[in-house]
This record gives structure tokens, C-alpha cells and sequence, in this order.
């Protein structure tokens, strides 16, 4: 249940009860692909960097190590040791990435496997099969990106089966719920709106979901190239049409900006590779910008990477042990850079749920932006 606490603009602060507890919204959800976060983070590391919710996904999971293998191991909870909120996406961002892999039909999906080539299946029904046997706290629903320089008549198309598909994943998520097999019986599905950057569809698409009555509601297909001046756009006219009392995703999104800019309009759960992956290369977020590690000028700096910061970096490592870290290719140098860009997200994260209820969200966002040298 979604708790609409306070507003500001359409900006909101609220809370979302789930049977793995309270999500405190708006939340950065820290990316697990394959149940776990990449950089030897692990789900100790996870509570230590405040972490509220970690999402996996279904399809890398589904081929390794298997749904089943998750399921007889009692679900993704007990097999990574998280007793906090998962969110699994559903797949279907993976019939837009392996697009040279797949083919597309009423049904679902054809795939050929990423690692072995083996031929996979997998449509609505399948998807909540695969997400029931994770017992993840929030399901995805199956759906279709179309990238967003298709044609419009392929994306009126896509997106009225993206519909159909998603009244095939409610019907199959209420069967999978009410057997007495299944691991997470109060499992919740959020629907996806898609239509590319054409606003009419986009607008028609997020009423026709919205009459569904979702547990929530995520925005799909952005990010996908397109420029942040249309991604905010679509923002703009879209969300107006979601349920304000339910929470909105946005997928996939982003920097400390694209946060910030989706926070103001409506936006209550975000997540992204950028934090850990940037961190993998010894770029990290400070409140004064990004800095990359292995540039020379930090080589006898023995500041932390911020001062102030309480991560588990920061605490009690230099830059200049950090960055040579990086560059003799140890292992740490990585870890320690994603943890400390993660806690910085999760921190932010904080300071945006603080300035809403102090009612002074936009003031903060422009105060940030600024400091960050991207406004």
C-alpha cells in the first residue's frame, strides 16, 4: 500500500508498505543484475550503504542459475541473504537489448540465450512464472521497449500488445498468487507505460493502465537514446495520467540530475547501472562533481574521495591508496569505489526525502545541481 505523505509541486514524499517492509519514497534502487551488485558489494555491504531496495533481473536469472535452482533454494530472499524489498524486472527490456537475439510474437518472445545460444521462450505467463518462482517483493509486468526512433505505426502496434501482455501478467500473477506453492503469496505487479517519444500515445497508453488499479506504476523506454530534453518532456505529460496515489518507476534512470529532474515531476523509484558501473572504472560522485581516480593529480592526495562522506571508502582509504588500487587492478580499488558512489545515491536519496518534507525540494535540486556543476 503507497501513503501519499507529502507534495510539493508535483514532487512527492511517501511511503510503500510491502510484506519485506516500508520503502521510504523516492528511493534509488542499487542494481543486482544476477543477485548481486557488481564490485564484490555484498548484502551486508548493501545494509551498510543504506540500501532500501535491490532489483535483479529476471531474464539473467532465468538463464543463470535457473528460476528453479532460486525457487528450491527458497526464493531470492533466502538465496542472496536480503531481508529487505526486491524488485525483479520482468525480461522484456532484454526483447529491446538483444534485439539481434529475438523475435517477437503475439504469444511473447523467442530468445536465443546471451551465453549458450539456447533457444528460450518466454511471454506474459511465463515471465510471472519465472518472477513467482524468484518470490521477488515486486514483479514487473511483461512488455515490449520500442526503441525510441521507431516508426509510429510500429509503435501503436507494440504498445497495444504491451497492453494485452499486461492483462495476461495480472490474470497470471492472481493464479500464481493463490497457489499454495508459492513462496511470496502478497507478490505485487507494477505496469509499465510505454510509446516512445510520441506524447499522444504515451498519454493514451498511461490511462488505459492506470484503469488496471496496479500496485504501481513504472515508465518505460526511456533513456534508450533519446535526449534528456525529451525524456523530461515525456515526463511532463505523462505522469499526470498515472495514479498520483501509487508509486511511479522511472526505468533505467539515472544521473544525479536525471533524479533530481524526475523527482520534481512525479517520480518516486529510479534505478541504474551508472553509480556501480562508473565506479568500476575509478569514476566517483562527490557533491563538487564526478572525479575520475586514476587521473595523476590524485597520485599523493591523501584525502578521502569527499570529505565528510561516512562510507566504508571514506572512512578509511585516500585517494592515492584508492587510485593505486585501480591502476595495480586490485580487486578493492573497485569495491570501494562502488560503495562509496552507492551510499552516495542512497545518501542523496535522504536529503531529497528530507527537503520534501521541509517543503523545500525545489531549492534543494537547484542548490545541488549547482554545486555538481550540472545544471
Amino acid at each position: 500500500m503507497y501513503r501519499l505523505i507529502k507534495q510539493e509541486g508535483r514532487a512527492k514524499r511517501g511511503e510503500f508498505q510491502t510484506v519485506h517492509g516500508t520503502i521510504q519514497t523516492p528511493v534509488f534502487m542499487n542494481v543486482g543484475t544476477a543477485a548481486a551488485i557488481k564490485g564484490a558489494v555484498s548484502t551486508e555491504d548493501l545494509q551498510e550503504i543504506k540500501t532500501q531496495v535491490q532489483l535483479s533481473n529476471t531474464y539473467h536469472l532465468h538463464v543463470r542459475p535457473g528460476d528453479e535452482v532460486v525457487r528450491k533454494l527458497g526464493g531470492l530472499h533466502k538465496f542472496m541473504v536480503w531481508d529487505k524489498p526486491i524488485l525483479t524486472d520482468s525480461g522484456g527490456f532484454q526483447v529491446f537489448s538483444l534485439s539481434g537475439l529475438r523475435k517477437i510474437r503475439e504469444e511473447g518472445v523467442y530468445f536465443h540465450s546471451h551465453i549458450d545460444g539456447k533457444k528460450i521462450f518466454m511471454g506474459p505467463e511465463e515471465s510471472m512464472q519465472i518472477q513467482s518462482n524468484l518470490a521477488s517483493t515486486i514483479a514487473m509486468a511483461f512488455d515490449e521497449c520500442p526503441s525510441s526512433v521507431a516508426e509510429r505505426s510500429y509503435v501503436e502496434a507494440s504498445v497495444a500488445r504491451t497492453t494485452r501482455w499486461l492483462e495476461r501478467c495480472q490474470r497470471e500473477l492472481g493464479r500464481l498468487n493463490g497457489l499454495e506453492a508459492t513462496i511470496n503469496k502478497q507478490q505485487l505487479l507494477f505496469g509499465i507505460n510505454q510509446g516512445a517519444i510520441f506524447d499522444d500515445i504515451r498519454i493514451d497508453h498511461a490511462k488505459a493502465i492506470s484503469e488496471l488499479d496496479l500496485d504501481g506504476y513504472a515508465i518505460g523506454g526511456l533513456a534508450v537514446g533519446e535526449s534528456h530534453e525529451e525524456m523530461y518532456h515525456i515526463l511532463d505529460v505523462t505522469v499526470p495520467h498515472l495514479p498520483v496515489d501509487k508509486p511511479t518507476y522511472l526505468m533505467g534512470v539515472g544521473t544525479p540530475a536525471n533524479i533530481l529532474e524526475g523527482v520534481e515531476r512525479g517520480v518516486d523509484f529510479f534505478d541504474c547501472v551508472y553509480p556501480s558501473r562508473n565506479g568500476r572504472h575509478g569514476h566517483v560522485y562527490t557533491n563538487d562533481g564526478k572525479l575520475n581516480l586514476f587521473n595523476q593529480k590524485f597520485e599523493l592526495d591523501d584525502k578521502p574521495i569527499e570529505e565528510g562522506c561516512q562510507c566504508p571508502a571514506c572512512r578509511h582509504y585516500s585517494r592515492a591508496y584508492i587510485r593505486h588500487l585501480l591502476k595495480a587492478k586490485e580487486m578493492l580499488g573497485m569495491r570501494l569505489c562502488v560503495l562509496h558512489n552507492l551510499y552516495f545515491y542512497n545518501t542523496m536519496m535522504e536529503e531529497i526525502r528530507e527537503a520534501l518534507e521541509a517543503g523545500r525540494f525545489h531549492a534543494y535540486k537547484e542548490e545541488k545541481l549547482y554545486r555538481m556543476n550540472c545544471s
